[in-house]
């Protein structure tokens, strides 16, 4: 190469994960901010930023060859153009192909210049997912190339990977910057921080190895381990992320017990009013839970106790006396909910039940703005007893007067440094909150001790008196015709329905669109019924307009993404139909089934599936189909290390799992403790390292 256009290449060094992504061609300051949206500030940050899946574009599969329900590659010419405009505009294209078979693509959105692309006799290559459609296989917004004159179609040489993303990110840009960054891994011997003498007895693959197969899969790859994470070097990976979350957690336990807190020894009036109103009596799982943190919460070091219970098994009335108990004490609590739907359900309730005593929670959301927000804030700072809302209670305009109690709901839609930023609020020199944690998501006892070792786990394995059992059967998306009749008799007895779509990657926009087709589908075959929507990409007024008028009854059936997972009592909806229930985890399916059965009237949930069934997804249904015992149910997900929703997905900045998943991993547990035990006594810097590469931006919270 001539001495003028010879360029330097970056020799990768041990540390040379440790220096920021503007070292990398082509990163400048407008994508550096896009990345660090989703934590990727450092160059190791994207060696360590994984797949959620995988597209195989290494081939073209001939239509007649097609799946249902499985995404493919295809090549065609297209034989007919329709477009329609009955309820809305509508693309349709049929193609075919030398295998003598016609594939439908089918468009909602679509502009004039998409359209007049697709005339008769031109060629396209397009990827999707295949369903079924009136008139044979279908794909629903295809991605698609057009193919000019005889040109060859190029197919990929590798298995393509598809990464989270965030808002004005799109894949190729990131995956390019992921593909630069991997030029910089050092060697296996700079890249390890596991000693040899600990890894050799686990046989795993080098680090080194396992993310370069993660992120570059050879064409000839397990499809079907990667797919479902067991693939040796996802495992190997995996291993390592869950040793860095035990590691940062027991650091973390050890450092909130050398704080101090206050001690919320109250007469008693408050609770005893509070029982002596109550329409029902307590179970006796709620009066146990209720000692223990009453316990707790008497003692002078800070509580940090997990409160789990099935959905609809009374913990919010156990948060409730603990709140109280604060406010015997003269202090205050703040409960944070992850939706607004959630934190806006438990102001109604602790208001039904705290204004007989003479006490007005604080609401504070997002949402508020002027004059509501401003008075809001100067009752928190006056010292209001009790302050419900949203992550907007952790934004650095809310000042307590004297915190007692943090009770966070659903907490791992937060992460632990949310967790954390709340109880600094409180923060008094070395003394700091209580913490109360409820989750309606059951863990086994197992993964209790790995996914919160960091806290006392208590359990409500009683359900209330008064529930209805909710019927649940699993029916093929080849029935779906009837599934729609069965609301529409309902409907007609005046009952309401959830339409739930669902999706196995966290895409926002993927979601919604999933949510528009469904719902431009129910309102053409019930045309006499009103129908909602709800999808993580409206605006916060329009969702909450949409809930409502599914509250207050006036549209009959409501289409929603899983953002109504939790939070949400309309007891008049005796109805679900969850849509593609194979790709959710069980204690997912259960959260969602949750939201029906809250009435009086016999209520059913319907599970349409995609066929082919794999054998995990149909083992996942017969349990959901058998009982609706949550304990029960986590049990089984972990029997059958099925893609567990056990800890919810992982979002910005939170200790949370990229690969790992404590379900289908509880394998490696054993090992992860005896090998964290051995680095916390012997190698307390390599801990300290670890935690700083998997934890990432968070790592400073996991010391806090």
């Amino acid at each position: 190469m001539p001495p003028a256009v010879r360029q330097r290449v970056a020799v990768p060094t041990p540390d040379s994960g440790l220096t920021p992504v503007t070292a990398l061609a082509g990163v400048g300051p407008a994508l550096a901010q896009a990345l660090a949206r989703l934590g990727l500030e450092r160059v190791q940050d994207l060696w360590f930023h994984l797949p959620l899946r995988y597209e195989d574009r290494t081939r073209i599969t001939p239509i007649r060859e097609l799946r249902i329900g499985e995404s493919a590659q295809v090549e065609g010419v297209v034989e007919a153009v329709e477009r329609g405009f009955r309820y809305r505009p509508q693309l349709r294209v049929a193609v075919g192909d030398d295998s003598r078979a016609t594939l439908t693509l089918r468009f909602f959105h679509f502009n004039r210049a998409q359209a007049e692309q697709f005339v008769p006799g031109a060629r396209f290559v397009c990827y999707g997912e295949v369903r079924h459609g009136a008139h044979g296989p279908e794909m629903v917004h295809p991605e698609y190339r057009r193919v000019l004159g005889e040109t060859r179609v190029a197919t990929e040489d590798r298995l393509t990977p598809i990464y989270p993303t965030t808002e004005g990110l799109g894949q190729k840009r990131l995956a390019g910057v992921i593909a630069r960054s991997l030029d910089r891994l050092p060697d296996d011997a700079a890249l390890e921080l596991i000693p040899d003498a600990l890894r050799a007895p686990l046989r795993f693959a080098s680090l080194r190895d396992a993310l370069l197969t993660v992120h570059r899969p050879p064409a000839d790859a397990d499809v079907t381990g990667l797919a479902a994470g067991r693939h040796p070097a996802q495992q190997r990976l995996a291993f390592e992320e869950l040793l860095t979350h035990h590691l940062s957690l027991k650091r973390l336990r050890a450092q909130m017990r050398r704080h101090a807190a206050p001690v919320l020894a109250g007469d008693g009036h408050l609770r005893a009013a509070l029982r002596a109103g109550l329409p029902y009596a307590l179970t006796s799982a709620q009066r146990r839970v209720g000692a223990e943190v009453e316990s707790d919460l008497a003692q002078p070091v800070p509580m940090l106790r997990l409160v789990q219970g099935d959905v609809g098994s009374g913990k919010t009335v156990v948060a409730a006396l603990a709140a109280l108990a604060a406010a015997e004490a003269g202090t205050q609590t703040a409960l944070v909910a992850p939706t607004e739907l959630l934190a806006e359900q438990h102001w109604n309730n602790f208001r039904a039940w705290l204004q007989p005593l003479g006490i007005e929670p604080v609401w504070l959301a997002g949402k508020m703005l002027g004059r509501a927000r401003e008075a809001a804030l100067a009752a928190v700072a006056a010292g209001a007893p009790i302050v419900i809302g949203t992550h907007a209670l952790m934004q650095e305009s809310v000042v307590f007067r004297r915190l007692g109690l943090a009770i966070i709901d659903e907490q791992h839609r937060f992460g632990v440094h949310q967790r954390l930023s709340l109880r600094d609020k409180g923060r008094s020199g070395d003394v700091v909150p209580h913490q109360l944690v409820l989750t309606a998501t059951p863990i086994p006892r197992t993964l209790a001790m790995t996914a919160y070792a960091d806290l006392d786990v208590s359990v409500i394995d009683e359900l209330p008196p008064g529930r209805t059992p909710v019927q649940t059967v699993a029916i093929s998306n080849a029935r779906r015709g009837e599934v729609i009749e069965r609301i529409r008799a309902a409907c007609a007895e005046g009952r309401q329905a959830y339409w739930v779509c669902t999706l196995i990657e966290e895409s926002e926009q993927l979601e919604a669109q999933a949510a528009e087709v469904a719902f431009a589908e129910l309102a053409a075959a019930l045309p006499e019924l009103r129908i909602g929507l709800v999808h993580g990409r409206l605006k916060p007024k329009e969702k909450q307009a949409a809930m409502d008028a599914f509250k207050a009854g006036q549209t009959h059936v409501l289409v929603a993404t899983t953002v109504i997972e939790v939070g949400v009592d309309v007891p008049n909806a005796s109805l679900m139909v969850i849509e593609n229930a194979e790709r959710l985890g069980l204690a997912q399916l259960h959260q969602l089934r949750g939201r029906v059965g809250r009435g009086s009237t016999a209520s059913s949930c319907v599970l349409l599936y995609q066929t082919p069934l794999s054998r995990m997804a149909r083992a996942r249904l017969e349990v959901m189909r058998e009982t609706s015992d949550g304990f029960r149910i986590a049990e089984k997900d972990l029997e059958l290390r099925g893609p567990g929703e056990l800890l919810g997905t992982r979002q910005t900045g939170q200790l949370e799992f990229r690969v790992a998943d404590l379900a289908r991993d509880a394998h490696l547990l054993p090992s992860v403790h005896r090998v964290g035990e051995a680095l916390l006594r012997d190698h307390p810097n390599l801990a300290e390292r670890l935690i700083a590469r998997w934890v990432g931006g968070a790592a400073r919270y996991a010391g806090a």
